[in-house]
């Protein structure tokens, strides 16, 4: 019996000890992906952006199928897409966003709470930026939606805060964007994430000084 019991108590050391593996791995994969995301989006000159974003994407394809479809990875392959759609542009940006989406909602579906509810942020800020029916997809109620529950989920947040803003602002709402971006401008640092950090901080400046010269 006791052996029996010993066997049982190795295997799921095993297990667990796999699995820490795994998270651990996929933390590391994920990692890299924001790195390279901060890199195109803020380091990477404008006609050079299309190609980097392509190329992000495509890493961020490999770590979906390497990791079961897990929901930080589908987030970050939809951000990459969704990425690599602002800096094709046109027409021929539709596609990358709507399936930028797709995998948004297969993340919000496998869990919602993933990365601090990061899947609700990209989802709001695609629906406001996509153009509406007839062309595309893009509807402000959704997009007003989305943003407001990843606020419930992540309040200090520097990006549920920016984007809900910047939808706020895009409405001519700035009088109501104004408290959202000074949230934004005060988060705390995300630790490992200070390249994105700066690039947003300047997106939230910018923004804060155009609401302010609104009202």
């Amino acid at each position: 019996m006791k052996h029996s019991r010993l066997i049982i108590t190795v295997l799921l050391l095993s297990l667990f000890s796999d699995l820490v593996l795994a998270d651990e791995k996929l933390d590391g994969s994920i990692a890299s992906l924001q790195h390279e995301w901060a890199k195109a989006n803020y380091s990477t000159p404008k006609d050079a952006q299309e190609s980097a974003f392509k190329n992000l994407s495509e890493e961020a394809h490999l770590i979906t199928e390497r990791n079961a479809n897990a929901p930080e990875a589908l987030i970050w392959e939809g951000i990459a897409n969704a990425g690599y759609a602002k800096a094709k542009g046109g027409f021929g940006a539709l596609k990358l966003a709507e399936k930028a989406r797709d995998l948004l909602l297969a993340a919000e579906k496998s869990n919602p709470n993933a990365l601090q509810g990061s899947a609700y942020t990209s989802l709001g800020s695609l629906y406001y930026k996509v153009p509406g029916w007839p062309i595309g997809f893009g509807d402000k109620k959704k997009a007003k939606a989305y943003l407001e529950k990843a606020l419930q989920i992540n309040p200090a947040g520097i990006d549920t805060n920016f984007f809900y803003a910047d939808f706020l602002s895009e409405q001519g709402e700035y009088k109501q964007a104004i408290p959202y971006y000074e949230k934004a401008l005060v988060a705390a640092p995300r630790i490992g994430r200070e390249d994105a950090d700066a690039g947003r901080k300047a997106e939230v400046e910018a923004g804060l000084k155009l609401a302010k010269s609104k009202v």
